[in-house]
């Protein structure tokens, strides 16, 4: 087993590194060129789409899809997750400061990525055989390659990301909440494990209406708590805070400027960390949040689209960098990188700065909404994929799997099943991003304001005017 995990290191440490760190940020370049900057453009537009008429309760979710916002709750639910503490606090002990530019500039050519996404996940939707709307990747991939290979890139997506988030990545989300709750309260990985495995079942079996009420009600509550515990620690630590945010710049240029422990760093060590936790952060290009945004109930494509850079957006831009910032301004990060501490406990260490004893038990509930709701994500995104192949019915004994795998995630950290589920997250990726540059010109015309035709015609009335007036 130890060989067996040692190989799928290697194999990992190839495919990000050396492969899709590039490819993910060459894609976001090559589609910030094509739609003319959309994530400067139409990003005052997006913000407003998303919160001029926001509330936590809309309509409710059925065959037809959700609400636009729904849409993004449950996107979000899968972005903001354990990596905006534990991946950012690693990339900053792997990376320095200077990490967080670098996680600045992949999402920023990630949001033009993710626009395309949910441009083509519009597009392509189709009716399950219940007459439920759906869609993903895999039906764009099928449209750019029509076909034997197309057929075969869509079902290794599917296969993919059936087992990179449905099965191994939720079993890795509850470990985080079960080992989080067992630092802070002592409390038993058994009951803890138990507890998260019965309330996921009660929001899987309620279907899309369930996810879609969960999501938009808990994913702006645990957003708005994790930020006000942060501005708290950053008000306490104000007279850090000029000093934090000059060494992101200056770490991610010349890290040795920096001093202390991290004087050790290079540029490349920054870049590289940064982006890669950035990516698997925000999530865009990985194919993954797609299927949310298929589902939006919109009169036009490039109305989800620009929604769904606001998700990138709040993401990286706000709850990464309100964490890197707590981080380098509590003072803890010198001492973290000589004694080779990683992940949560650098941000429970920060937050102990400002809270004392309760950093632990903040950090630990915040991780509990994070860890939870991306599960709730995950499931979703993999159950589409589910449907697709084998049909509904192979829907419900998928959530019994994974309510299993949650239950025994939350009791074993299996290092194989880790680094299993980033394998499967970097595989996924490829098939997605192959069919989105071979349907760019789709996307340049929607970035342009002509009007997209979705290939489902009894679907929403599509308004006869351009939408970028």
């Amino acid at each position: 087993m130890d060989k067996l995990n040692d190989i799928v290191v290697l194999v990992n440490d190839f495919v990000w590194n050396n492969i899709l760190l590039y490819v993910l940020v060459g894609t976001g370049i090559f589609f910030t060129i094509r739609t003319g900057f959309v994530q400067i453009r139409r990003f005052p537009q997006a913000w407003h789409r998303v919160f001029g008429g926001f509330s936590l309760n809309g309509e409710k979710a059925g065959k037809d899809g959700m609400s636009s916002f729904q849409a993004l709750s449950t996107a979000i639910a899968a972005q903001v997750g354990t990596g905006n503490i534990a991946g950012c606090a690693t990339a900053l002990v792997s990376g320095g400061p200077g990490a967080i530019f670098w996680m600045w500039i992949a999402a920023f050519f990630g949001m033009a990525t993710i626009y395309g996404e949910a441009i083509l996940a519009q597009k392509t939707r189709v009716r399950d055989d219940d007459g439920n709307i759906t869609g993903g990747p895999v039906y764009y991939i099928r449209e750019a390659f029509p076909g034997g290979f197309g057929k075969f890139l869509g079902g290794f997506f599917s296969v993919a990301i059936i087992c990179a988030l449905g099965f191994m990545g939720n079993m890795v989300q509850s470990n985080s909440i079960s080992d989080a709750f067992y630092t802070a309260f002592g409390a038993p990985k058994f009951a803890v494990g138990i507890a998260i495995a019965v309330i996921a079942a009660f929001i899987f079996l309620g279907g899309i209406g369930r996810i879609a009420s969960f999501t938009e009600k808990v994913v702006p509550m645990m957003a708005a708590l994790y930020l006000i515990g942060s501005v708290i620690v950053l008000a306490i630590n104000f007279r850090n805070l000029p000093g934090a945010v000059a060494s992101i710049f200056i770490g991610a240029f010349s890290p040795k400027a920096v001093g202390g422990a991290v004087a050790g760093m290079t540029i490349r060590m920054a870049m590289r960390f940064g982006v890669a936790r950035g990516l698997f952060s925000n999530e865009a290009g990985m194919g993954s949040t797609p299927h949310a945004h298929a589902m939006a109930k919109v009169k036009h494509p490039q109305e989800q689209g620009e929604t769904a850079m606001v998700g990138v957006f709040l993401d990286t831009f706000i709850v990464l960098t309100v964490t890197a910032l707590v981080i380098l301004s509590s003072g803890v990060l010198d001492g973290m990188i000589s004694n080779g501490v990683s992940g949560t406990p650098v941000a429970q260490s920060a937050f102990g700065t400002a809270f004392g004893g309760f950093g632990s038990v903040f950090v630990a509930l915040c991780l509990l909404f994070f860890a939870f709701s991306t599960i709730i994500g995950w499931y979703f995104f993999a159950a589409a994929n589910v449907t697709q192949l084998f049909g509904s019915r192979a829907v419900k004994p998928f959530s019994v799997i994974v309510v299993a795998c949650i239950f025994l995630g939350s009791l074993l950290k299996v290092d194989l099943v880790w680094n299993l589920s980033d394998l499967f997250n970097g595989l996924m990726v490829l098939p997605n991003l192959v069919a989105l540059i071979a349907l760019n010109a789709v996307v340049a015309r929607a970035a342009r304001g002509k009007r997209i035709e979705r290939n489902l015609k009894e679907d929403v009335p599509v308004v006869q005017r351009p939408v970028a007036e």
